[in-house]
């Protein structure tokens, strides 16, 4: 391993990854990249997507399992030294690992057609960091899809990719939807539609109460800054905000997005609904 060739930076293999750092180059090339050994690994383990590996000696020695899942796969591995690798990557301290995936989001039809039971929609979502945490939080909780609407942010941005830490693998996600089509297409198919609004009408306790949440749904989240549009908020069957009992001023997207994926999951898996904590 220690004796093999290195790639050279001049190679045109290095100039094509490291140009996917740019969105642009992304959407012509259908290619983004996946650093660091969990979302390789997890790259490598989903069908025909990890196209190329490139690696440090020393990366390729330590996760040798996940070199061998790669050239498994069918990925090209390259060898390289720490500076080009850090070329490639776009963090700070680069972990040795930095993989070429192919494109993953899901047509939005075929999402419908698999009738989900949860589904995260991101409407006008602008941080990538929140988007991939959010993809996160949905995988965490069993939701069988997210939906990016044509407003949110790029879905293979690298720091998206880093934030799931290697959720983007686990479940389909349609990208570039309108908000309105993904609305009304989820209605279609039998999906109560609830916006996350902090000066919703309902709060989250309320709709846990009524019983309402064990239904399939789908959770609308907004931007960071400004949260939902009043446009958008009259799409749903209601708007809900998450209770704030403490002091704090309010939630960010993420945690907002978790406690509202948690509470439908945890309702869909109880008979009849949401179970009431009682006392025997």
């Amino acid at each position: 391993m220690v004796a093999a060739e290195l790639i050279s930076s001049k190679s045109p293999r290095v100039s094509a990854a490291r140009r996917l750092a740019k969105r642009n180059f992304r959407g012509k090339e259908r290619l983004f990249l996946a650093e660091g050994p969990q979302a390789v690994r997890e790259a490598a383990g989903h069908a025909d997507t990890l196209v190329e590996l490139f690696a440090t000696v020393d990366a390729a020695e330590r996760y040798a399992d996940i070199v061998a899942e790669a050239r498994a796969a069918g990925a090209k591995v390259h060898l390289a030294d720490e500076d080009v690798i850090a070329d490639i990557s776009t963090t700070v301290t680069p972990q040795g690992l930095v993989g070429v995936c192919r494109f993953l989001d899901t047509p939005f039809e075929e999402i419908l057609a698999a009738r989900p039971r949860l589904v995260a929609v991101l409407a006008h979502v602008r941080d990538p960091g929140n988007a991939g945490t959010v993809l996160r939080c949905a995988d965490a909780a069993g939701a069988e899809a997210v939906i990016l609407t044509d407003a949110s942010v790029d879905l293979y941005n690298p720091k998206a990719v880093r934030a799931s830490v290697g959720s983007h693998f686990h479940l389909p996600v349609a990208v570039g939807v309108p908000v309105e089509r993904a609305v009304q297409g989820l209605k279609d198919a039998g999906v109560r539609i609830l916006a996350a609004d902090g000066a919703g009408e309902d709060d989250l306790d309320t709709e846990l109460d009524k019983g309402t949440m064990g239904t399939p749904t789908a959770w609308i989240f907004g931007n960071e800054a400004w949260g939902l549009p009043e446009e958008t908020r009259a799409l749903a069957d209601a708007v809900v905000r998450v209770p704030i009992h403490g002091r704090a001023e309010s939630l960010n997207l993420a945690t907002a997005a978790a406690v509202c994926l948690y509470a439908s999951a945890r309702a869909q898996r109880a008979a009849g609904g949401c179970r009431s904590v009682t006392s025997s």
